[in-house]
C-alpha cells in the first residue's frame, strides 16, 4: 500500500517549490514595472531596453512554473483544495508574464519618447498610478502566500483608484494635445502607457481573485466596480 502521509508530504514539498518560484517571478515583475517606470521618468533609454530584455527571463520562468506545476498534477493527483491549489498556479503565472509585458510595452515608448518633444508634466501623475499597481501587486502576492483573503478583497477594492487615475491622465492627456499641437505624438504614447498600467491593475485584481478563491472556494459574488470611462473594450495589447 502506498504511504499516504508521504505522498502527502512530497506534495506540500512540491507545492512549496512551485509556489518560491511564483514569488521570484513576481518579484522579477515588479522590478520591471518600477524599473520601466524610472526609465521613462529619467529619460534613460539603457535602462528600457534592459527591462525589454528582462521581460524573456520572466517568460521563460513561467514556463518552468507551468511544467512544474503539470507534473505534480500528473504525478501527485492532487484532489479538491489541493488541485485548485495548483491550478491557481496556471493562472497567477500568467498574469504575471502579462504583467511583465506590459511593462516591457513602457519601456518600448520610453525609447521612443526620448526622440519626441517633452510634454511638461506629463510623466508625473504616471508615476504614481504605477506605484499603486506595483504595491497592490506585492499585496497580492502576500495574500497569496499567507491565504489571507481579507487582504485579497482589499486589493481587489483598490483597482476602482487605479482606474480613475487612468480616467485622469487621459484628460489631461487630451488637454495637452489641444494646447499644442506638437504634442500630440507623445501624448498619445503616454496614453497607451497609462493604459498598460491600468491593464496591470486588472491582472493583479484577477491574482486577488484567485486568492479569494483559494480560501473561500469561490469567486467573490458582486462585480466589482470598473471606473474606466473611456473604453468597453478590454481585449489586446496596447
Amino acid at each position: 500500500m502506498i504511504n499516504q502521509t508521504h505522498i502527502a508530504s512530497a506534495f506540500d514539498r512540491d507545492l512549496e517549490a512551485i509556489q518560491t518560484q511564483i514569488m521570484k517571478m513576481g518579484g522579477m515583475v515588479e522590478a520591471a514595472i518600477d524599473d520601466a517606470t524610472r526609465a521613462l521618468l529619467e529619460g534613460d533609454t539603457g535602462l528600457a531596453n534592459a527591462t525589454r530584455r528582462g521581460d524573456k527571463v520572466i517568460d521563460a520562468l513561467e514556463v518552468t512554473v507551468n511544467e512544474e506545476a503539470a507534473r505534480v498534477i500528473a504525478l501527485r493527483q492532487p484532489i479538491a483544495t489541493d488541485l485548485r491549489t495548483v491550478l491557481s498556479v496556471f493562472r497567477i503565472s500568467a498574469a504575471l508574464e502579462r504583467i511583465g509585458d506590459y511593462a516591457k510595452n513602457i519601456a518600448k515608448r520610453t525609447e521612443i519618447l526620448a526622440d519626441l518633444h517633452p510634454v511638461d508634466g506629463g510623466t508625473a501623475s504616471l508615476k504614481r498610478m504605477s506605484k499603486a499597481v506595483q504595491i497592490m501587486l506585492k499585496d497580492a502576492l502576500d495574500a497569496y502566500i499567507q491565504r489571507d483573503a481579507a487582504l485579497a478583497y482589499d486589493v481587489r477594492a483598490r483597482d476602482e483608484e487605479v482606474d480613475q487615475m487612468y480616467n485622469g491622465l487621459f484628460r489631461e492627456y487630451l488637454t495637452h494635445m489641444m494646447e499644442d499641437p506638437r504634442n500630440i505624438t507623445a501624448c498619445m504614447h503616454l496614453h497607451f502607457m497609462a493604459k498598460n498600467i491600468e491593464r496591470m491593475g486588472d491582472l493583479v485584481t484577477g491574482i486577488a481573485e484567485q486568492v479569494i478563491y483559494l480560501v473561500d472556494g469561490e469567486l467573490p459574488d458582486e462585480d466589482r466596480t470598473k471606473a474606466d470611462i473611456t473604453s468597453t473594450a478590454k481585449g489586446g495589447m496596447v
